[in-house]
């Protein structure tokens, strides 16, 4: 069984690339345009819809879809709440049958999507820099640090639950379960993924 965790700290910010010579013209790329995909997670606590940014976080949207069209999360869980501040995120995602996972996408970094982790953004965990699977989290609060080419992918808002999330993230936790700084994390028992769906 895999389990998926964020990673306790984040490499630095790469630093930006030196400006082309002003004799060298630029055409600047036209912004990407919102494309949001609303989709319902009902829980055992109560139904969460978000909206997914297909429009600026496309490969990742893409990813977050296969799983929910495939009704992969179905049956799965919400296992993890972490305090950050005055808030926190609740992390849920594939954690029973490795054999519903497919194998690891790359993401688009906030740098690129031009979106952040702030309070109520849907976001991939990494497995890997850049690279994500099915596991997915939910913040509360704004976590700036999470941003960047190291860091996790925003693809998405919450649009609807957000009593839902806060109450995840008040749920009981194991004082013992979790590795290092996860311990005392790890919901218990865990919140129920009853349905992830597209809202139609």
């Amino acid at each position: 069984m895999t389990r998926l965790f964020l990673a306790a700290a984040l490499l630095s910010a790469a630093p930006a690339a030196a400006q082309a010579p002003a004799a060298t013209p630029t055409v600047a790329e036209p912004a990407a345009q919102e494309d949001l995909v609303p989709v319902a997670i009902d829980t055992a606590m109560g139904r969460i819809v978000i909206a997914l940014d297909r429009g600026r976080a496309p490969l990742t949207t893409a990813n977050f879809l296969k799983y929910v069209d495939a009704g992969k999360l179905d049956g799965e869980v919400f296992y993890r709440a972490m305090p950050y501040g005055k808030g926190g995120l609740i992390q849920g995602g594939i954690t029973g049958d490795a054999r519903k996972l497919n194998p690891p996408v790359a993401f688009e970094s906030t740098d690129q999507t031009g979106l952040s982790n702030v309070a109520g953004t849907v976001a991939m965990a990494a497995l890997a820099p850049g690279k994500a699977q099915a596991d997915f989290f939910i913040m509360t609060t704004d976590i700036k640090s999470f941003d960047g080419p190291a860091g996790f992918a925003a693809f998405g808002r919450v649009i609807e639950g957000m009593d839902v999330v806060q109450a995840i993230l008040a749920a009981p936790v194991s004082p013992t379960k979790g590795i290092g700084p996860m311990k005392g994390q790890m919901l218990e028992p865990q919140v129920k993924i009853v349905k992830a769906a597209r809202v139609k």
